[in-house]
């Protein structure tokens, strides 16, 4: 008799491990009346704990955060990124765990529970295919099944589309249905198929309220990470670009933390305009490029939700580095730059905005002021950055996978040497580039080195960024 082992809580159950418990057989789970539905509530804890690690670790070896503490990991910021690395390890070990979760649902809870609903096999689905993405956005290779080969990230993406096209075959919620067409076409703009992410984008783009998002819960050990480094955390631990300074914190808490988790973000209207305008980019139709990041300002973003929070006890106190500005200076995006108001708040002078969904600096002015397509390309790609900031979507932009570990290929034959090695693109600013300023003595105002959507936009004939380009 095969034995699992079940961890439950009130809200939550998960597969732990696979260790003998006499309590709990795989017999006994699946003769439960409710096991499709309690084995998907599981799903969706491990896609929270999930998207933890890998949102933590990728805002850190973006130039979103720098981790202004000494918790977390202490080289990403570097960025250094080796396949020792315990915290890369933690992050596909997660996707594994989502992936193979997802897998026992398809394979063996839902086929035996006469009550699985359409609605459990689709998002049993879309999890397979979400861990699948988060694979290939991520890394340099990862394995498809326990054990398995290494797989390109195409190769994984590619994969992800048929799982999609299942969890859309399944869904009986329409909302849910445009969700995973978004998601399809944002695979389909990591693989450079314009056409393809375009017609799903436009299937999508009129739902201006679209928003589908991973649930956490402080009470049974899933708190949102990312908020819990932004905002609940009394020492600053991570601190944002001082040019991202007005968007932090995206989540936050009042009272007592348990009790207030907020939701992430996997998906949102606004990455279908925004590759739309990046498909018009890369077709030379400027105009419509420019008009569909308008309506974005005006259709979406002036909807989306702008909380007010006192955010006075925010000194950006971390022990890493202590010249962060706490004042409302001006900005540079980088040397010999206009320097500009507005990005860097005074938290002390009143509430301060929070973009909850998403936020921009950009605006209606800039956007007419574009000349030529590096120009749009440089805007899609800076509005990109603010509103998926705190989301984990940074360092795929860069073009910076983490690799295999080592000890997935100490444990797995079929990994080769050539997916234990990073990609960190040569453009990407090395020895804390990518995070660093420079402070005027006299007057505050802080220079950014690097305007890293600049670099992209200079360096669109790479293979590892612009993927339209």
């Amino acid at each position: 008799m095969k034995t699992i082992y079940i961890y439950i809580t009130v809200l939550f159950l998960t597969l732990t491990a696979c260790v003998d418990n006499p309590n709990v057989t795989e017999e006994n789970f699946l003769d439960n009346n409710n096991s499709a539905t309690s084995w998907i509530t599981g799903v969706k804890r491990q896609l929270a704990i999930t998207m933890n690690a890998i949102v933590i670790n990728s805002e850190m070896v973006s130039d979103n955060y720098f981790n202004n503490y000494t918790l977390y990991n202490k080289v990403y910021d570097i960025p250094q990124i080796d396949y020792t690395d315990i915290d890369g390890n933690s992050m596909q070990v997660e996707i594994g765990a989502l992936r193979e979760m997802a897998e026992y649902a398809l394979e063996t809870v839902l086929p035996n529970d006469p009550d699985a609903t359409a609605q459990d096999w689709s998002y049993a689905y879309f999890a397979k295919a979400y861990a699948l993405i988060l694979s290939g956005e991520n890394f340099t290779g990862l394995p498809m099944n326990s054990n398995g080969d290494a797989y390109t990230p195409n190769e994984l993406l590619e994969a992800s589309i048929g799982y999609l096209d299942l969890a859309i075959e399944n869904e009986t919620e329409p909302e849910t249905t445009l969700v995973y067409q978004l998601l399809k076409s944002r695979v389909y703009r990591s693989l450079g198929d314009v056409a393809n992410a375009k017609s799903l984008a436009l299937t999508v783009v009129s739902h201006n309220s679209l928003l589908f998002t991973v649930e956490f819960d402080g009470n049974n050990g899933v708190p949102n990470e990312i908020q819990n480094a932004t905002f609940t955390a009394s020492e600053n631990r991570f601190a944002p670009l001082p040019r991202l300074d007005f968007l932090d914190p995206k989540f936050f808490d009042i009272g007592t933390s348990a009790e207030d988790q907020k939701p992430l973000s996997l998906a949102k209207v606004e990455e279908a305009y925004l590759i739309l305008a990046e498909a018009y980019t890369a077709e030379n139709n400027l105009e419509l490029a420019k008009s569909t990041l308008t309506n974005l300002i005006d259709n979406v973003l002036a909807s989306r939700p702008i909380m007010y929070l006192d955010d006075s006890e925010e000194l950006r106190n971390g022990t890493n580095r202590q010249d962060y500005p706490i004042t409302a200076v001006n900005v540079s995006f980088e040397s010999d730059q206009e320097s500009k108001s507005g990005y860097i708040l005074d938290r002390q002078t009143g509430l301060i905005p929070v973009y909850t969904v998403s936020g921009t600096s950009i605006t209606n002015q800039d956007i007419d002021a574009t000349a030529n397509a590096d120009d749009v390309l440089y805007l899609i790609y800076l509005v990109r950055q603010e509103i998926f900031i705190s989301e984990g979507r940074r360092s795929n932009d860069l073009g910076i996978k983490f690799p295999v570990s080592q000890t997935e290929q100490l444990n797995n034959s079929n990994i080769s040497d050539e997916f234990t090695l990073p990609v960190i693109p040569n453009f990407i600013p090395m020895n804390l580039g990518l995070d660093d300023f420079t402070v005027d003595e006299t007057t505050g105002n802080v220079t950014i080195l690097y305007d890293m959507n600049r670099v992209l936009v200079e360096n669109k004939a790479s293979n590892h960024v612009l993927p339209f380009n």
